[in-house]
Parts: structure tokens; C-alpha cells; sequence
């Protein structure tokens, strides 16, 4: 579970950095910022699971969700920009891709977190 908690706020991250070279300088500024603060948290919650194990995913989950929404909420802009209105450049792409990132990690979070919930269940029975 770390492993994908990691992966993912590096990967956002990464995205962050990327943005800076595809886009022009006023959108990857605000692009970057956005990434770094999300990213970065993801990235925290992760270390932070090493010594509270549920608490750092529960975080991740956290911050996957309001991710997700976010980019979400960016969805019109995406079908612009397969339409052909571009004065973003590819933004939406790395937003999309983003919100993908962010969606794959809450699902997996909330698999775990019923698992545990079973687990804990099953073990309670006996």
C-alpha cells in the first residue's frame, strides 16, 4: 500500500516538473503549485504511514479524494481541448492524467481499508 501511495505523489509530482517545461510560464507557475502542494502531501502521508500505518493511508485517501474531485471539476475543459480549443495548451491532458492518478489511488485506499475492516471483523469472531 505504501508503495502506491509513494508512486502516486511522485508521480504527481513529476507532473509538476513537467508542466513547467510544456506549458508557458503563467500556467505552469499555478500548475506546479498545485502539484507540489498535492504531491508533496501525498508523499507526507506516506511517510507518515511508516510509523502510523492507517493513519498515513487514511490521509492519503484524504488527499487522493479532494485530487480526484478537483480534476474532476476540470473535466469541461478537457473535452475543449479534444475539441480543438487549445489556449492551455496541455494542461487538461496533465490534469486528466492527474485526476486519473489521484481516482486509482482512492479506489485502491478504500479496497484496503474494507480488507482491514473484514479482517478485523474475522479476527473478532474468534
Amino acid at each position: 500500500m505504501r508503495f502506491s501511495i509513494f508512486l502516486c505523489g511522485l508521480g504527481i509530482l513529476a507532473t509538476g516538473l513537467l508542466a513547467v517545461v510544456m506549458l508557458d510560464k503563467n500556467d505552469s507557475l499555478g500548475f506546479l503549485v498545485g502539484a507540489m502542494q498535492l504531491g508533496g502531501g501525498i508523499v507526507i502521508c506516506g511517510l507518515f504511514s511508516i510509523r502510523m500505518e492507517w493513519h498515513g493511508i487514511i490521509g492519503a485517501g484524504i488527499l487522493a479524494l479532494l485530487g480526484a474531485a478537483r480534476g474532476l471539476g476540470n473535466t469541461p475543459g478537457l473535452f475543449k481541448f479534444l475539441a480543438g480549443d487549445q489556449p492551455h495548451g496541455p494542461m487538461p491532458l496533465l490534469e486528466m492524467g492527474i485526476t486519473v492518478s489521484c481516482l486509482l489511488l482512492f479506489t485502491k485506499i478504500i479496497r484496503a481499508l474494507y480488507q482491514e475492516r473484514l479482517r478485523r471483523m474475522l479476527e473478532s469472531e474468534e
